[in-house]
């Protein structure tokens, strides 16, 4: 194990985040303030192939890892050797990207002299609303959406956690790129089909609201997807064009109809009313507009990120590993990648 003691108010902590297809790296000093952030999207190298190709995307963490650590040391006027700590990504997420970042971070740490911690990426989104809102404290309820992550967890404490619930299937942001493939729409899906879906009559098809009934915190989307393309199915069969506001109005709906009915079924279990979201999803106007002004919301007081700490950032896992080091979470020397990483328990 690497030691060392608690870090100083002052010191700088370098993020590393590689966990799926965003290169990731930010410079921050104490609990929260940002000294600087570079993020290197991979979306136009993926979007020819509809979805993220996870050899590819390692590859492109190779290639743009350490010019991004360079330009933010550079751009903040510090050394590698300046630095109190190094936070890096160890999973959930690709193996392939994740082992990038993992291997760089070891690598930086033995040339620098700097300890590394590794840190849970849905630890991280936990952490990133708390960025931006100095006042957010334990306990509270954290709804984690993204493409890959569909959950819901309560924060007891920061590095006490348990999972209340999550999908059994398809992760929001998986459906809603699954659905904008079966409707033609161009990948990532979120963005085009909330974009769309503001010129639609969200009631125009009665798709079904998976498990909005169910006394379980759990998530399902698949049948709600192959709603959708039975739908498509038939308008093609009839010869009709697509009504593509309409359908995408009408499937958002649904989608937010489910994750808004588990987080109010959370809060009455639980009886915390303090609820944040995080992961890429956390963007969609839809849900953002009722975690805030629907009649459900009056239940609790929803922490919203700022759009550029909803996705993947390097930010979050920077601040969530100074936070680690601080309540004496160590790594080991031979700090290794965990794809299949869950989140749950006490450190």
């Amino acid at each position: 194990m690497i030691g060392g003691g608690p870090l100083g108010a002052e010191a700088l902590t370098l993020g590393i985040e590689t966990s799926c297809d965003d290169t990731g790296v930010a410079l921050i000093r104490g609990e929260r303030t940002v000294v600087a952030e570079l993020l290197s999207s991979q979306i136009r190298d993926h979007a020819r192939f509809g979805g993220v190709v996870p050899e590819f995307a390692a590859r492109k963490h190779l290639e743009n890892l350490l010019p991004l650590v360079d330009s933010v040391l550079r751009t903040a006027n510090v050394s590698g050797k300046d630095l109190g700590l190094i936070a890096v990504t160890r999973g959930p997420g690709l193996m392939g990207s994740l082992m990038v970042g993992v291997q760089a971070a070891r690598a930086l740490s033995q040339a620098w002299g700097v300890p590394v911690i590794g840190v849970n990426h849905l630890e991280g989104h936990l952490f990133a609303p708390m960025v931006d809102a100095d006042d957010l404290r334990p306990p509270f309820l954290s709804l984690i959406v993204s493409g890959g992550h569909t959950e819901i967890v309560r924060v007891d404490a920061l590095g006490r956690y348990a999972l209340l619930g999550e999908t059994r299937d398809d992760a929001a942001g998986e459906a809603y790129d699954k659905a904008a493939r079966v409707m033609g729409l161009p990948y990532p899906g979120g963005p085009e089909i909330d974009r769309m879906a503001r010129e639609g009559d969200p009631g125009a098809f009665d798709f079904p609201v998976p498990l909005e009934h169910t006394k379980e915190i759990e998530f399902s989307f698949s049948g709600l997807k192959t709603a959708l393309l039975w739908q498509v199915k038939r308008l093609n069969e009839e010869g009709r064009e697509l009504p593509l506001p309409d359908l995408c109005a009408s499937f958002q709906r649904a989608v937010t109809k489910a994750l808004i009915a588990k987080v109010s079924l959370a809060v009455r279990k639980t009886g915390i009313r303090s609820v944040t979201v995080s992961g890429g999803v956390a963007a969609n106007s839809a849900l953002r507009t009722a975690l805030t002004h629907s009649r459900e919301a009056r239940r609790w007081r929803a922490w919203l990120p700022g759009f550029g700490r909803c996705t993947d950032n390097a930010v979050m896992i920077a601040a969530a590993g100074r936070n680690a080091w601080n309540r004496g979470v160590r790594s080991p020397k031979d700090l290794t990648p965990d794809p299949s990483l869950g989140i749950g328990g006490t450190d």
